[in-house]
């Protein structure tokens, strides 16, 4: 049986908030082995990331957050595979503007683990571009999940409803800068980046209100 892997599926869809509408291109992460796997944010297409599943038992699709481009294909792979979707309940608001007839079937909490083939996912809650806004954290893996809190070169962003500046950076300072630089940052969008490569640039994203 081969190890533990970390894949990476792209998706397109579209974002909405607000009253404004964005194509975007998500990642889909997907964690597991040979015979079981979590989802990381089920963006736009069941379809696409069911065949990645490849058959392969879906133990979770966890939400790093409930904007519709990060959510909007999850009932349609729960309901595929039996999988229970996992959500801050601090962004409960924000689901029920993309699904008000579903509700997630669990809530993460800061500190709970999500185990998929003997690795461990541990989850930070880091409000900020949203307020049930989490990342995952795999010190085996050396690999953090981070949704649209960090990408490469910068936080994610916070000039729409529910996000606060001033709070993902908080986020970011305290919860993700202080992991080994070596850390693998997968982000929601665009390509990885470390802890290590971010970090000194704080104090420049706050000088620019980035």
């Amino acid at each position: 049986m081969a190890g533990v892997r970390i894949e990476r599926l792209v998706t397109s869809g579209t974002f909405s908030l607000d009253g404004g509408t964005w194509d975007v291109e998500n990642n889909v992460w997907i964690v597991g082995d040979d015979d079981e796997a979590v989802v990381i944010d089920a963006a736009h297409d069941a379809d696409a990331i069911a065949r990645a599943l490849a058959g392969r038992t879906l133990r979770a699709i966890v939400c790093t957050h409930a904007h519709n481009d990060h959510i909007d294909a999850a009932p349609d792979l729960a309901a595929r595979t039996g999988a229970p979707i996992l959500l801050h309940a601090d962004d409960l608001p924000l689901w029920k503007q993309t699904h008000p007839d579903r509700a997630p079937d669990g809530e993460l909490t800061e500190g709970q683990s999500v185990t998929v083939a003997g690795t461990r996912l541990t989850v930070l809650h880091t409000p900020g571009h949203a307020p049930g806004a989490v990342c995952l954290y795999a010190p085996d893996l050396a690999a953090l999940f981070s949704g649209d809190t960090l990408f490469a070169g910068g936080p994610g962003a916070t000039g729409r409803s529910y996000s606060h500046f001033p709070t993902i950076i908080d986020s970011i300072r305290e919860r993700l800068l202080t992991l080994p630089d070596d850390t693998v940052v997968h982000t929601g969008h665009g390509e990885t980046t470390t802890i290590g490569a971010e970090a000194p640039h704080l104090q420049e994203w706050v000088a620019r209100g980035f």
